[in-house]
C-alpha cells in the first residue's frame, strides 16, 4: 500500500493527525482542506497541496475525505470542483466522516460508475483516539478492497471492524453514537447528583469508573468535566449532527428512539447556550442549569 499516493481531504481536529501517523508510517500524502493554513504544518512535514478536490484526486490513488457535515461530503465529492471531476479509473475513495448512509450508498454508486472503489470508514475515538493513533473504525464496501487498504487504517487504527456492504459503517457509526449519547447522559447526571449530595467528584470517579459502570465516557469525558473542562475532543455542533442523522434514519425505519431524542434537545440547549464549539461533555451544562447547581 506504501507505493500508492494518499490524497487527504480534511486536516481539521480528526485529520491533521491521522495525517501525521500516515506521514510517520512512510506514505506519500498529497492534502487539501477548505482553509489551507490549517494544513501549513503537514506540508512543512512533507505533504503536497492541492487547491481543490479534483485536483487532488486526478494525482492521487487513494483519496479519503473526513470533514464535517453531509453538505460538505457532497459538494466535496459531486460540486463542481470535487472529487468526481478529476478522479481516475481505479481510485479507491474513503470516506471517514460520519454522514448519511444513503449519501455513502451514493458516492458508492457514483464510484462504480466512474471505475473506481468506495468505502465509508466512519471512526471513534475522537481526537484523542486520532492523536494516539489506536481509533475504532466501522468500514462498509466491498470486502476485497477494505483487505486492500487496511495497512493505511493500520496507521491510525486499532480495532477494525468490517460491517458489511457500502453504508454499513455510517449504520454503525450511528449505532456508536446513540450509545455515547446514552452513556454521556448518565455519566452527567451522575455527577449532578454527586455534587449535590455532596460528594468529592474526583474520588467519586475513581470509584464508580473501576466497577460495572466503566466506560469511556466516564474514563476521558467525567474528568474534563469537573475540572470544568469544555474544550473539544469532539464538538457539541458536531454530535447533534450524528444525533440528527441518527434520529432521521430511525424514523426512516419506523424506529422510536426516545433516550436519543432527548439528549438531542439538551444539546440543542447547550447550543442555545453558545456552546456549539464546545466538546461534548457539555451536555452537562444543560442538565446543570436545569438543576439550578449553575456554578460555571
Amino acid at each position: 500500500m506504501k507505493d500508492k499516493v494518499i490524497g487527504w481531504i480534511g486536516t481539521g481536529l480528526m485529520g491533521f493527525p491521522m495525517v501525521g501517523h500516515l506521514l510517520k508510517a512512510g506514505y506519500k500524502v498529497n492534502v487539501h482542506n477548505r482553509t489551507k493554513s490549517k494544513a501549513d504544518e503537514l506540508i512543512a512535514q512533507g505533504c503536497t497541496w492541492y487547491d481543490t478536490p479534483a485536483a487532488l484526486a486526478a494525482d492521487s490513488d487513494v483519496v479519503v475525505t473526513i470533514i464535517g457535515f453531509p453538505k460538505d461530503v457532497e459538494e466535496c465529492y459531486f460540486g463542481p470542483a470535487g472529487i468526481f471531476r478529476g478522479l481516475k479509473t481505479g481510485t479507491i475513495l474513503i470516506d471517514m466522516t460520519t454522514t448519511k448512509p444513503s449519501l455513502a450508498v451514493r458516492i458508492s454508486e457514483q464510484a462504480v460508475g466512474a471505475g473506481a472503489e468506495f468505502i465509508d470508514a466512519p471512526v471513534s475515538g475522537g481526537q484523542l483516539g486520532a492523536i494516539n493513533g489506536n481509533l475504532s473504525i466501522m468500514i462498509g464496501g466491498k470486502k476485497g478492497t477494505v483487505d486492500r487498504v487496511t495497512p493505511l487504517f493500520e496507521a491510525f487504527g486499532k480495532n477494525m471492524v468490517y460491517q458489511g456492504k457500502a453504508g454499513a459503517g455510517q449504520h454503525a457509526k450511528m449505532c456508536n453514537q446513540i450509545t455515547i449519547a446514552g452513556t454521556l447522559i448518565g455519566v452527567c447526571e451522575a455527577l449532578i447528583y454527586g455534587l449535590k449530595a455532596g460528594l468529592d467528584l474526583n474520588t467519586l470517579l475513581e470509584s464508580i469508573s473501576k466497577g460495572a459502570a466503566g466506560c469511556w465516557s466516564l474514563d476521558v469525558l467525567a474528568p474534563k468535566v469537573v475540572k470544568k473542562d469544555y474544550s473539544p475532543g469532539f464538538s457539541v455542533d458536531n454530535f447533534v449532527k450524528d444525533l440528527r442523522i441518527a434520529l432521521e434514519e430511525a424514523e426512516s425505519m419506523q424506529l422510536s428512539l426516545p433516550g436519543l431524542a432527548l439528549v438531542k434537545q439538551l444539546y440543542l440547549s447547550v447550543q442555545a447556550m453558545g456552546g456549539g464549539s464546545y466538546g461534548n461533555q457539555a451536555l452537562y451544562l444543560a442538565l446543570e442549569k436545569l438543576s439550578n447547581l449553575d456554578q460555571h
